[in-house]
């Protein structure tokens, strides 16, 4: 591990708070030290108040900021005074110190202070540094850990026993430290949890966690523990898209909700699922009791969701029963499954949390290997971790989290996505917190959004290799499929009859037609599986209703891909999938419409191009977002007793109606 310190970098920050954001950012971009929200900084600051009164305040960290991704209004100003008034009481519940910081901050705005705040305020340094490290949580979780740290840093930290994090933890520490700290201390290693460096200045603290992490890393390299061993290339049998959609649906359905399913085939992911002791290893807990949350305590071996959940039914009951406060069971499903052929699949409520359970899990088993080389993995007692996972102010979290988008868990397919109407729906979609998996002949597809549920995948869907292989890719990334938007299609030159070719006939067919009854056939299992039912939008043309000179392929196409979805919203009724059309006219903010066709179109009809471009009842432009947006709602819950329906997005053409 290298120090990331840049002095160019550090001067475009020029007071104490700055540079505090300045090394927290430096913290946050290893993986090896934070992962998505763990860790935490904070900085001591002599200020003046408003009646003119030099007062210190700790700026900690607030909640739900990332070291990698803070700035300065992430850090909540609590006065100190208080802090270290609070650290005097003989106890403190968890809600009621969270109330007293919140009431101490010197900024209505701030965010709420980490619930380390006491604990950073109770240690004499002013730039205080704490981190999940790799390194540390390896060491730490082995059966004579409390030794291994003794013998790597002597009296340069201060060891503390595993205490949940809250007062209890902040009190004991304030008592170890003022009894064990000497002067050569420039740390604190916190038992199964993590570490802290501290200095005079940013730079001074930032440098002592690089320093004391790699001496832990160099300890591992020595004992032999830290350089993993490459796995063979996985020899996993391939796992069927429908078979996978079928186990997502299994664990919506004891979720009570939908859910993202994202599996890992790599090579890592498959030698740890069949490690020959992968049940012993895996199935003690996570790798620091701040992941419980996130990953559950145990990941599901196999498939057996049923008897999963029934486990996590008795372990609830056997810890809540000791509990010192009334409990109400979590949701008890899996967030990380381990299974011998398929790999491992991180599953979340959205693809942003699968995404943070997988980069967890890749740690995790990375710290799991490498204790086991050192002796043995042994993560903390089952009881530590249920009071982690249902502690008062986690439980508090929960509650306050707000309802989630319309379509958080579900996942759609979007043809034609890399443009015009098909790039709005996948924005449309995404804005209503759906993954979302793109498919275009485009290469520009696979950069159209950086969101975390987004995939964008090159496919020619008339290439039925291709349209299967990007359906498989679709399935192993999300988990299943709840809704497809089936937007693909050619609109060709203007051309009569007379003279239409047999080739480009077929040509248009194949794409506007053909490709769409292949994508309807290969997802129908898939629709099949989705825990709120499938639902599919075609996206029509007014040429079905009211066809015009020179277009007899496209409105043919168009017409026959209408009467394919009404047949699919007779037949697929019965499965709980509803089948709806749209049929949009005079969409010019596509790549159909260039500025020189526009003006020809127009003067045409004797129109300017604003004129034509308003050429309806009700005299508006329609845009690729109008009829995106009615797409998406088509998948919502307003049409969810709606099926084989065919709605106009034109501003009104008199031959329509």
């Amino acid at each position: 591990m290298k120090s990331l310190w840049n002095d160019n970098e550090a001067a475009q920050f020029n007071d104490e708070l700055g540079l505090r954001v300045y090394t927290s950012r430096l913290l946050g971009r290893d993986p090896a030290l934070v992962l998505h929200g763990g860790g935490n900084t904070s900085v001591k600051i002599t200020e003046k108040n408003i009646l003119g009164e030099e007062e210190e305040i700790l700026y900690v960290k607030g909640s739900g900021w990332d070291l990698e991704r803070i700035d300065r209004p992430g850090f909540a100003p609590v006065r100190m005074t208080h802090l270290l008034a609070l650290a005097r009481l003989e106890q403190l519940s968890d809600p009621q110190m969270v109330n007293e910081l919140k009431t101490h901050t010197t900024l209505a705005s701030a965010p709420t202070p980490s619930v380390e705040a006491i604990l950073h305020a109770v240690l004499p340094h002013k730039y205080v540094d704490h981190t999940h490290a790799d390194a540390i949580v390896t060491i730490t979780n082995t059966a004579n850990g409390l030794e291994r740290i003794q013998e790597i840093y002597g009296g340069s930290v201060v060891i503390i026993p595993y205490i949940m994090p809250g007062f209890d933890l902040a009190r004991d520490c304030a008592l170890r430290f003022a009894r064990d700290a000497g002067p050569d201390t420039v740390g604190m290693v916190l038992l199964n949890h993590g570490i802290f460096s501290f200095g005079a200045t940013a730079r001074e603290a930032y440098e002592r966690m690089i320093d004391l992490v790699n001496r832990a890393e160099a300890y591992l390299q020595r004992q032999n523990a830290w350089t993993l061993p490459r796995p063979a290339p996985a020899h996993a049998s391939a796992a069927a898209r429908r078979e996978r959609a079928a186990l997502r649906r299994t664990l919506c359905d004891h979720a009570g909700a939908p859910l993202i399913v994202s599996w890992q085939d790599d090579a890592k992911s498959h030698a740890f699922a069949q490690h020959p002791h992968v049940q012993r290893i895996a199935q003690q807990g996570p790798a620091t009791p701040d992941h419980v949350i996130r990953t559950k305590r145990l990941p599901l071996l196999g498939r057996d969701v049923a008897k999963y959940v029934a486990d996590y039914r008795d372990y609830f009951a056997q810890h809540a029963a000791q509990a010192r406060a009334p409990k109400t069971m979590l949701d008890p499903t899996p967030r990380v499954i381990l299974d011998g052929d398929w790999g491992l699949a991180a599953v979340g409520r959205s693809a942003k949390d699968a995404a943070i359970v997988r980069d967890i899990y890749d740690h995790t088993i990375d710290v799991i290997l490498r204790a086991e080389a050192l002796g043995g993995y042994r993560a903390l007692s089952p009881r530590d971790l249920f009071d982690m996972e249902y502690w008062d102010l986690e439980q508090a979290k929960l509650r306050q989290g707000g309802k989630p988008p319309m379509f958080t868990g579900e996942v759609a397919v979007v043809t034609g996505a890399a443009s015009g109407i098909g790039k709005a729906c996948v924005e449309s979609l995404l804005a209503r917190g759906a993954a979302v998996v793109g498919l275009d002949l485009a290469a520009a597809i696979t950069g159209l959004s950086d969101k975390p549920g987004y995939h964008g995948i090159q496919c020619d869907i008339t290439d039925a290799a291709k349209l299967n292989a990007a359906l498989e890719t679709a399935v192993a990334a999300c988990g299943g499929l709840d809704m497809l938007i089936l937007n693909a299609g050619v609109f060709p030159a203007g051309c009569r009859i007379e003279a239409l070719a047999d080739a480009e006939w077929r040509r248009v067919m194949q794409v506007n037609l053909d490709a769409n009854l292949s994508l309807l056939r290969e997802t129908h299992p898939l629709l099949k599986c989705a825990p709120r039912g499938g639902r599919v939008v075609f996206i029509g043309s007014k040429n079905v209703p009211a066809p015009g000179p020179g277009a007899a392929a496209y409105s043919a196409s168009k017409a026959a891909l209408n009467q394919l979805a009404r047949v699919a919203a007779l037949e697929w009724g019965g499965d709980g999938i509803r089948i709806n059309t749209l049929h949009p006219n005079a969409v010019f903010d596509t790549g159909l419409w260039t500025d020189d066709v526009l003006r020809a179109r127009a003067a045409h009809y004797g129109l300017s191009v604003d004129a034509y471009k308003t050429n309806n009842v009700l005299k508006v432009e329609v845009s690729s977002r109008d009829v995106a947006e009615l797409a998406a709602e088509m998948c919502g819950p307003l049409f969810a007793k709606t099926t084989g329906a065919q709605l106009p997005v034109d501003g009104g053409n008199d031959r329509v109606i």
